[in-house]
């Protein structure tokens, strides 16, 4: 069953434009993150994958979408490019792409399940990330290995140790020019442990056990789309977790909800105003492909919004650079 659907059958709980009292906070303001999910392919298929990736997904973006990409990018006056997938560095354009990213833009991420550095012909990526001085964004859902490894397959924990202590020989974490930042999910249906202490536990134990330092901790709100809502619709627990999420609905997360700011970009093009609504198919009111908009100016438009949305505005507020209030 399609989530949106399963959205409109919970009736109880209002929808998400009626809470926000301020109505010029229903439009863009000025960008300032152009986020590309460059596929969905991806060599694991974690649980709590909003967008669904696995080795099996074929969606990829190709050379002509990446390339319009950065055309917008310095057109727009965008500060960040947010590379994400699937494993973004299955892409088979990814190297270069990042190599024109970094020529125009100083702050660029990718955002990586890490245990992609160890497969065959992916492991100088290290590397070639210290190099260009890429930001790493990783996904480690807990600090424990039996946690982590719940949500994305035994051994994974291992694995992302392993990377991490690569990263951190070459500079991740301690020189100011090579950012590590972690990323932690919940393993169910509850809301994240305020930021942070959560980054302070990680940076506890992934110290004295692993000798692992690391320089920002992001914990991001499981949002009910994707693999999780499946679960959710599966277990007959999205209506109970919809109301969670509404009962903790926060106005002061509104300002920095990260679709006012972000332009997401689909693998085919498609243009979203977040990740998030990418996962349920859900784009921009303008409907345009990031092909159209080269020579275009920006122009604030109205947010599309489903309930869904609670997830980012619940107790501290989330996105994916983490809480917001």
């Amino acid at each position: 069953m399609d989530v949106r659907e399963e959205f409109k059958k919970i009736t109880q709980i209002p929808e998400f434009e009626s809470q926000v009292e301020d109505k010029a906070l229903l439009e863009t303001d000025k960008m300032s993150v152009l986020q590309i999910n460059v596929g969905r392919l991806c060599n694991l298929a974690c649980k709590h994958c909003h967008v669904e990736a696995g080795p099996n997904r074929t969606e990829v973006m190709e050379k002509d979408v990446l390339e319009a990409c950065l055309k917008v990018y310095t057109e727009w006056g965008f500060d960040t490019i947010d590379i994400t997938g699937g494993a973004p560095e299955m892409n088979p354009n990814f190297r270069w792409f990042v190599k024109e990213a970094v020529k125009v833009c100083k702050n660029v991420m990718v955002r990586s399940n890490l245990t992609i550095m160890l497969e065959d012909g992916y492991e100088d990526l290290p590397e070639f990330y210290a190099e260009n001085k890429v930001a790493v964004i990783c996904s480690l859902p807990h600090y424990r290995a039996k946690n982590s490894n719940k949500q994305r397959g035994e051994g994974t924990f291992e694995k992302s140790i392993e990377v991490l202590k690569k990263l951190n020989e070459l500079g991740y974490g301690k020189d100011p020019e090579l950012v590590l930042n972690l990323v932690f999910n919940p393993g169910g249906a509850f809301f994240p442990p305020e930021q942070s202490a959560m980054e302070k536990e990680y940076k506890e134990h992934l110290g004295s056990e692993y000798g692992i330092v690391f320089n920002n901790l992001f914990t991001i709100t499981n949002n009910p789309i994707g693999r999780f809502g499946a679960f959710l619709m599966r277990s007959g627990n999205m209506e109970g977790y919809l109301t969670k999420l509404y009962g903790a609905f926060n106005p002061g997360a509104l300002p920095g909800m990260m679709c006012r700011s972000q332009l997401s970009v689909g693998w085919d093009g498609k243009l979203y105003d977040c990740d998030f609504n990418q996962a349920v198919d859900m784009p921009v009111i303008t409907g345009e492909n990031i092909k159209d908009l080269p020579g275009k100016p920006y122009k604030k438009r109205k947010i599309c919004f489903d309930k869904h949305c609670y997830a980012c505005t619940a107790g501290q507020g989330s996105s994916c650079g983490g809480s917001t209030a």
